[in-house]
């Protein structure tokens, strides 16, 4: 039975003829929509699986818990800490490797497998904490950080494939907002989840399972690029594959990776430090949120989890109100490629580090404060999506994966170090002045990152993204033709 998406599925649109290039004459809803909406649907059901435990902890280590049904951990700050981090001990392991596979054996095929088989451990984990305690739970996390190491490599890959020149920004924020989807989903219902009579481990069961059926639909759907895909019209194909100048059959070419000339290009470094500050500030405020709330806010765990999602929703919110400024920026002609990734980069980074700073001086009796400076501190991170997050595509759209897997993995080991940092410096978890550090320590990474950004941070695609002469020429001409239609790369 064919797969109803593109020409069968909107034959109105297809019986229009537009013209391969003309933006303005596509259907409103192609396949590459339906392939991104797939890739927001992974990234919701990935982070869904990396946050269950930070809510979760909470259940497993109160020993006043609304449901007494369940077992109950003797675990300290410092071993809470380690657990929160272990994830990320694997994750950073597989981004290089996840970057080359999938630009090898195409992007399907590595979420697929890293996707599910983490959605499969995830199932085991309520096993794993009654069998070996933290040490087993250690070490099943650290395994699916091993197998999501993949994902956001991937998710470039794929991007770099499916995603038009004049659609760039807003298909990526889009893709990538399913991340702050997964997140609120999983916070929002894993407090009631655990103190209902289904307890902490259905909250592992859960996103295990919502893991596995995205895989089936990912599976039968997806396809790595536009002609490996069977019902796509042979307009959008044509479409998505001229703004990258890619092959028109299914023969997946395999470029040489200049790691010498990435590796010493400043543009990139610095897209790998603003990234690694990024990292550091995000996962503290995620991995430690729900801490903050249950310790220093004396919130429940059913406050505590709505409260703690409350920031990711806002981010999700946010992400489509950047896309709706940037639209407009670009029909008007305001703003340059590099002005309009750094103004917006600037907003994600430095509203949130104000807002962390100001959060270090409030106290438990102004507990609505706080939560607005939180909400403010992770929502308006959003607008880095269309800043340095859709850079690596900027820079080498033929080794976005790669890129992403090289600056992810430098950034996570950040994602390691934030959460084992946080437990050596809040040894008293009611101490605010001991989280006050924590905020200024995160805000001054926002700060550092974004000032080289604005320095150093190009938006050119780099000589080095090219194979040849003759392909760089032929970029160029594309290039040339994309500005006279009007498709301006957001």
């Amino acid at each position: 039975m064919p797969l109803l998406w593109g020409r069968d599925c909107f034959p109105r649109f297809y019986r229009r003829g537009y013209q391969p290039l003309g933006q303005n004459t596509l259907p409103s809803i192609g396949v590459r929509h339906f392939q991104c909406f797939l890739v927001f649907c992974g990234l919701s059901v990935a982070y869904a699986l990396r946050v269950n435990l930070s809510v979760a902890i909470v259940a497993m280590t109160d020993h006043n818990s609304t449901n007494p049904d369940f077992a109950v951990y003797d675990w300290d700050s410092k071993e809470k800490s380690l657990l929160l981090s272990s994830f990320f001990w694997g994750y950073v392991v597989t981004q290089i490797p996840g970057g080359f596979l999938s630009h090898k054996y195409g992007a399907k095929f590595t979420l697929f497998t890293g996707i599910s088989v983490c959605s499969l451990l995830a199932l085991l984990t309520p096993l794993a904490a009654e069998v070996g305690n933290s040490g087993l739970v250690f070490v099943l996390r650290v395994v699916q950080g091993l197998c999501q190491g993949v994902v956001f490599p991937s998710t470039h890959t794929f991007l770099s494939k499916w995603a038009p020149a004049g659609e760039r920004g807003r298909l990526v924020t889009y893709c990538y907002s399913g991340t702050q989807f997964g997140t609120v989903v999983m916070l929002a219902a894993s407090g009631f989840i655990a103190s209902s009579f289904l307890g902490w481990p259905s909250i592992f069961y859960v996103s295990g399972l919502a893991g596995i059926v995205w895989a089936i639909v990912w599976l039968i759907y997806a396809a790595s690029m536009p002609s490996e895909h069977k019902t796509i019209s042979e307009d959008e194909r044509r479409y998505i594959e001229s703004t990258f100048n890619q092959p028109r059959d299914n023969r997946r070419t395999i470029l040489p990776t200049p790691w010498l000339k990435i590796a010493t290009s400043m543009p990139f470094i610095t897209l790998l430090i603003v990234h690694c500050g990024q990292n550091w500030g995000f996962w503290t405020l995620l991995t430690e949120i729900p801490n903050y709330m249950k310790n220093v806010l004396n919130k429940d765990i059913k406050s505590n989890a709505m409260l703690s999602a409350l920031p990711y929703l806002v981010m999700c919110l946010l992400s489509y109100v950047f896309i709706f400024i940037t639209d407009i920026l670009n029909k008007r002609k305001f703003l340059s490629l590099s002005v309009s990734r750094k103004l917006f980069n600037s907003i994600g980074h430095w509203v949130p580090m104000v807002a962390l700073i100001a959060l270090g001086y409030v106290t438990a009796e102004h507990q609505k404060l706080a939560i607005a400076l939180l909400t403010i501190a992770v929502g308006v991170n959003a607008a880095t999506y269309l800043g340095f997050q859709v850079n690596h595509i900027d820079l080498s759209p033929n080794f976005a994966g790669t890129l992403m897997g090289i600056t992810n993995c430098a950034a996570n080991v950040m994602s390691i170090l934030a959460p084992l940092t946080v437990g050596i410096i809040v040894t008293e978890e009611t101490n605010p002045l001991q989280w006050r550090l924590v905020f200024f320590i995160t805000g001054g990474f926002y700060l550092v990152g974004n000032t080289l950004f604005l320095l150093f941070g190009k938006t050119e695609v780099q000589p080095w993204n090219y194979p040849n002469q003759r392909e760089r020429r032929s970029s160029s001409d594309q290039d040339a033709l994309l500005d006279t239609n009007g498709a301006e790369i957001t």
